[in-house]
């Protein structure tokens, strides 16, 4: 009664994998491995239904080849599941030399089952091929550069050298200690359950890591202009109280700078807007290159860009940094033998102590920095 206990309750944890598997299979993006653990699983559940059902039935002759087929089918769908989800491509060999030596170990069991007395050969056998399989997984657990976290590789790697060495010596020990018979289908069952729990959470790592990029990605659109690479005006306006708030604590200036581009409309007329774009671009390099890494630069929209200079211990900095904005940007721009005339920065403020918070651009033609 106990290995009926044991069979069912293997049986029941299985189901759950399966519909966890082909559940995680439907999402969107998800490596094809997921199916074919699924499909591992589900030949591992079928084994345990044919001995929970057969054997009551005294048919345990027929039960245990029909156990052991479908557990050999099981970890040759294991090792394809595993190197389709990691993409391991160069292992193809490897998946073929487990899949004949499948072929092999369900033909001799087919012939041992009439031909062989001797219950330990057949197991022996049988023993060998899941080593062999189950040795190969470690391998590639181990040797392969695999996308998961390294915890779940560990937690994979542990689970599957434990299944094999369950499996190396699970014979020996049986023909020795007849106990343990029973107790190694209740051991097994949790190695199966341990290992394919290790694949499953590599999964959900996977989902949970595309979570992070896709939200890191939406940040980025939403704050980066696609074009230059600067913040762009959507971010600037978040930004702007706080960097105000930091030129009111003591000793902490912020100075803001706005820069158009002259004669930049024609440019675009003349020269096409590709060129155009290429100008943006290389004003928005150039200001990456003056400006320290504290500072901040971003394209508000056509040729309109603003720096904002932070960490400022004197306001006579303000004006030193703008030379150097101005330097940066005055060298010509040839672009498709189109020239650009020297950009233009206008001063925006220098909030010092005791000043109000309010800033306001100065009116177009005032004096340059």
């Amino acid at each position: 009664m106990h290995y009926q206990i044991v069979h069912a309750f293997g049986a029941g944890v299985y189901c759950v994998f399966i519909a966890l598997f082909l559940l995680a299979a439907r999402i969107p993006r998800t490596p094809p491995g997921a199916n074919w653990f699924a499909a591992a699983i589900g030949c591992a559940l079928v084994g345990r239904l044919a001995v929970l059902y057969l054997a009551p039935l005294g048919e345990r002759a027929l039960a245990s080849p029909v156990y052991g087929s479908f557990l050999i089918l099981e970890k040759v769908l294991l090792v394809i599941g595993f190197v389709r989800f990691f993409d391991l491509g160069h292992r193809t060999r490897l998946v073929r030399l487990v899949s004949l030596a499948a072929i092999i170990a369900e033909l001799w069991m087919l012939w041992s089952d009439n031909q062989l007395a001797l219950p330990l050969i057949k197991s022996t056998s049988y023993a060998l091929f899941n080593v062999f399989a189950l040795g190969s997984l470690c391998w590639m657990i181990l040797r392969d550069d695999l996308d998961c976290p390294p915890l779940m590789r560990r937690c994979m790697a542990t689970a599957a050298i434990a299944l094999m060495l369950h499996w190396a010596c699970g014979g020996l020990v049986g023909s020795l200690y007849a106990p343990w018979l029973r107790y190694g289908f209740l051991l097994g069952t949790a190695l199966v359950a341990l290992l394919y729990m290790s694949l499953l959470t590599a999964i959900l790592a996977l989902f949970h890591r595309r979570l992070i990029q896709a939200e890191e990605k939406a940040l980025k659109m939403a704050f980066k202009d696609p074009l230059t690479g600067l913040y762009n005006k959507h971010f600037m306006n978040n930004l702007f109280d706080q960097a105000l708030l930091l030129a009111t604590r003591p000793h902490h200036l912020v100075a803001v700078y706005y820069i158009d581009l002259d004669n930049f409309k024609p440019v675009n007329d003349q020269a096409g807007h590709a060129v155009g774009d290429k100008v943006l671009m290389c004003v928005a390099q150039r200001l990456k290159e003056a400006v320290r890494s504290t500072d901040i630069c971003a394209r508000l929209g056509g040729d309109e860009f603003t720096v904002i200079a932070t960490q400022l211990e004197r306001q006579d900095q303000a004006p030193e940094i703008a030379k150097k904005l101005l330097a940066k940007l005055a060298a010509p721009i040839e672009v498709g033998q189109q020239p650009l005339s020297q950009p233009r920065a206008r001063p925006v403020a220098t909030p010092g102590a005791g000043r109000c918070r309010h800033v306001s651009r100065q009116a177009p033609g005032q004096e340059r920095i």
